[in-house]
């Protein structure tokens, strides 16, 4: 058999490719109560109160493992991510645009433009509100937006 000289090349760089996406690429796992750690379970726990669970998953993010717990409260969806430790790293609650101050409002109207507003979420991290990520969609095309509370469009 005549193997082309490149061949073993291209199925050397193929390889390599394999790996780095294996590895920036983090595996969302589904799980059950029971395969939690107990400090994460006592966290889901508090944090479902009053809550329905949708649903548990296990991922790393960043060479570290966190949990996370779907929930649906009052009839809309919120999102809490916690560490090993129990420690909630996380939390993204569906929120009525509405709901939000008049500025807040108002800045993600003018920064939406034309396309319709699918959903509102606030993101918690640490304790303290982030930003409110906004979901767009004009035609078939979907974006996301993210203002923060002070009004200002917040940079990735």
């Amino acid at each position: 058999m005549n193997v082309p000289k490149t061949l073993p090349r291209a199925l050397s760089i193929m390889s390599a490719c394999a790996v780095i996406a294996g590895v920036c690429v983090s595996q969302e796992k589904r799980v059950k109560m029971k395969d939690l750690p107990e400090a994460v379970q006592k966290t889901v726990n508090e944090q479902s109160k009053g809550a329905t669970i949708k649903g548990l998953s296990k991922e790393v993010q960043k060479g570290q493992t966190v949990y996370e717990v779907e929930l649906t409260v009052d009839g809309h969806s919120k999102d809490v991510t916690i560490d090993s430790s129990g420690k909630v790293v996380e939390a993204e609650e569906q929120v009525q645009l509405s709901s939000l101050p008049e500025a807040i409002q108002t800045a993600i109207k003018q920064n939406a433009r034309t396309a319709q507003i699918q959903l509102v979420e606030s993101v918690i991290k640490g304790g303290t509100l982030q930003y409110y990520e906004v979901h767009l969609k004009k035609g078939t095309k979907k974006s996301e937006l993210k203002i923060g509370p002070d009004g200002k469009v917040v940079k990735d």
